[in-house]
């Protein structure tokens, strides 16, 4: 038997700057508690608990629990790089779903430093190695490892379907419009296409540094629970889980030759298909959709992938105006990675922050007005790609 799942609280601190933030333990336990006061609970009350981070010690997670409480609980630690918060957030769903927990906590966090991101293990095959020799005939050696990964995709598509780099510097700035009524984003002033394309070139042709989504602190939580478990406590049960998928890599992304693959389409794609399926609803009944735009040349192909529009699409899809207010969807209210923030662990656990607000209508000057049904698509490379989508009672 499968349990209705229901979003009963969310919490989300404001997003900051390397350098600026509290450490994770503030930052983790200020999240918690802000779902928990949502949701109407006490710690006591929580089950199991699921902690998503990237940058961090083993057991980070119990560690800023012990700062809420110390109920002996379950705790376990996910990382699945980029997909880590919506990670946890599958595992809480799949243990409310199954009948083992009525009511679980996933929660996410990230204290990163300044500038790219490398890794401190450099005497030992890295995860991303392969992909890294995908595409290594083509990219510059001084290009970081993501903007390799995902530089590579956009000029795949730029080369397939003629997409122009401006198209891409459309997306970063209406990234910015919507972060500006966004008070937990951490870059809130508008820019435009053309301060985009004039900003720092990352990689001639490809990529300026407005594309790319900067380094993040923050933290933020969901609670779960049984729709029984919220009806007998009185809890919110109006925004529950209609469907969920997780997927990894197929052998497209090493086959295939095709860079998008590199940056995730393909199992963004496969996981997109199984929960329309799941939902019985397809894209095109979805309102409001918060998506995974580490840079902006993946929101672009994401379009695609989430099948928001056809494959080739998504330029006609961003001249229209589809992806923003008074368009057919409405796409990263919250300002997405690229102007809210990207707090790796925290990152998925944000967007269902965003979208649960989006349906219960709390969403202040975000609101997409009139939004039932909500679609998630976070992506990690190495890789993991989790979509979920909330429906509103």
């Amino acid at each position: 038997m499968t349990h209705k799942v229901v979003v009963a609280g969310v919490g989300m601190i404001p997003f900051k700057k390397p350098g600026q933030s509290d450490p994770y333990t503030v930052m983790g336990a200020q999240a918690v508690r802000l779902a928990l006061a949502d949701a109407g609970v006490g710690y006591e009350s929580i089950q199991q608990a699921y902690a998503s981070y990237v940058f961090g010690d083993s057991t980070s997670g119990q560690r800023v629990l012990y700062d809420v409480g110390m109920t002996g609980i379950p705790v376990i630690n996910v990382n699945n790089n980029c997909a880590s918060g919506s990670t946890a957030l599958f595992l809480a769903n799949q243990a409310i779903a199954s009948g083992m927990a009525d009511i679980v906590l996933a929660f996410g966090f990230e204290q990163m430093n300044p500038g790219a991101i490398t890794t401190p293990w450099n005497d030992r095959p890295a995860p991303l190695d392969p992909f890294q020799a995908q595409c290594a005939d083509i990219v510059p050696a001084e290009v970081p490892t993501a903007l390799r990964l995902f530089g590579a995709a956009g000029q795949e598509h730029m080369k397939r379907f003629g997409t122009p780099l401006e198209t891409f510097a459309k997306i970063r700035a209406k990234a910015s419009r919507h972060a500006a009524n966004n008070p937990l984003a951490v870059f809130r002033k508008v820019i435009t296409p053309e301060d985009v394309m004039a900003d720092q070139v990352m990689w001639p042709g490809i990529m300026t540094r407005l594309m790319a989504c900067p380094p993040t602190c923050g933290a933020a939580a969901a609670v779960l629970c049984s729709e029984a478990y919220a009806n007998k406590h009185g809890l919110d049960s109006r925004v529950w889980i209609a469907g969920q998928a997780l997927t990894t890599d197929g052998p497209e992304t090493f086959n295939s030759g095709d860079m998008r693959h590199l940056a995730g389409f393909g199992m963004s794609r496969a996981a997109a298909g199984k929960v329309y399926e799941m939902a019985g609803i397809g894209a095109e009944d979805v309102d409001v959709v918060e998506l995974h735009d580490c840079f902006a040349q993946n929101e672009l192909l994401t379009y695609e992938a989430l099948g928001l529009c056809p494959e080739g699409g998504a330029e006609k899809f961003v001249d229209a105006g589809d992806n923003t207010y008074g368009g057919r969807y409405v796409v990263n209210p919250s300002g997405g990675l690229l102007s809210k923030g990207h707090p790796i662990g925290a990152t998925g656990l944000a967007q269902c922050t965003e979208l649960v607000q989006q349906l219960r209508g709390r969403a202040e000057q975000r609101q997409v007005e009139g939004a039932r049904i909500a679609l998630q698509h976070n992506v990690g490379i190495g890789g993991a790609a989790v979509v979920t989508m909330y429906r509103k009672d």
